[in-house]
């Protein structure tokens, strides 16, 4: 076999984390059968797949099944079928910072990948150029546009235009509640189950960075701090993560605290 042909035939899509069943997240191949690819015949490598590797795939429980915080969060949640109304929970604390007029519709997706270390939480970093919150860590998501249905596919079609994440990679699972930003907009979370053989493909104009954090550091109160800085003449506090080689902050810290708290049942 010549290497172009067995480059093609590789099953490998590039997610090479090894799971506790001993199978590749991504091509689903053990860790032998990786470290002897180079060395199988062609008729081995076509058994592995078209017979192996499928029957494999079809073993495994879709990969929303596989977030082990899924029935917790099924009843903390806003239900799908019922987005949450308000102005935000954090309102009352913004009305003097707020721009005039009526806040913007916006969603995020609040992205939870199911990995064999635990589960993770899909961040990105903004470019440094945008005109909101340029530079800073956040879900993936933006403006609620006319064309949306509703805030589940506006945070679907943010998340496919900023990361190419496929709207087949997410299943929601619910809301969190309404979050206001100083910046004008009244953000609506959704909270999914994200695909872990997902490659993020950042749109350089909107993404700077693509990253995980896991949930267990996040969910901690101890990992969470309030920090004061002066806005427009006024002091107020701030939540903030420290995670290595990022800031967690603001309204991305705020949305989790909010998750946090629901998980809590505070």
């Amino acid at each position: 076999m010549n290497t172009a042909f067995r480059a093609v035939l590789s099953p490998c899509i590039g997610v090479c984390n090894l799971r506790e069943d001993g199978l590749c997240e991504g091509c689903l191949r053990t860790s032998a059968e990786i470290a002897r690819w180079s060395q199988m015949n062609d008729d081995e490598r076509l058994r592995l797949m078209e017979t192996v590797l499928p029957e494999r795939e079809r073993a495994q429980p879709r990969f929303e099944q596989r977030l082990l915080e899924r029935s917790r969060l099924g009843a903390v949640l806003h239900p799908l079928h019922a987005a949450p109304s308000g102005p935000g929970w954090n309102h009352e604390e913004l009305i003097d910072l707020m721009p005039p007029g009526e806040p913007a519709e916006a969603a995020v997706l609040a992205g939870l990948v199911p990995r064999a270390q635990g589960t993770q939480v899909l961040l990105t970093r903004r470019t440094d150029s945008l005109r909101h919150h340029g530079g800073q860590v956040s879900f993936p998501g933006g403006r609620i546009e006319a064309g949306d249905a509703d805030a589940i596919a506006a945070a679907i079609r943010e998340s496919q235009e900023e990361i190419a994440l496929a709207p087949a990679q997410i299943s929601p699972l619910g809301f969190l509640d309404p979050f206001i930003t100083i910046s004008g907009f009244r953000v609506v979370p959704v909270v999914a189950v994200i695909d872990p053989a997902y490659v993020a493909q950042p749109n350089p104009d909107e993404v700077a960075d693509v990253f995980e954090v896991p949930l267990d550091y996040l969910m901690a109160p101890d990992n969470l701090r309030r920090v004061e800085l002066e806005y427009r003449g006024r002091r107020r506090a701030v939540l903030e993560y420290d995670w290595p080689g990022q800031r967690i902050w603001g309204a991305t810290a705020s949305i989790l605290f909010n998750l946090r708290q629901r998980l809590l049942g505070r």
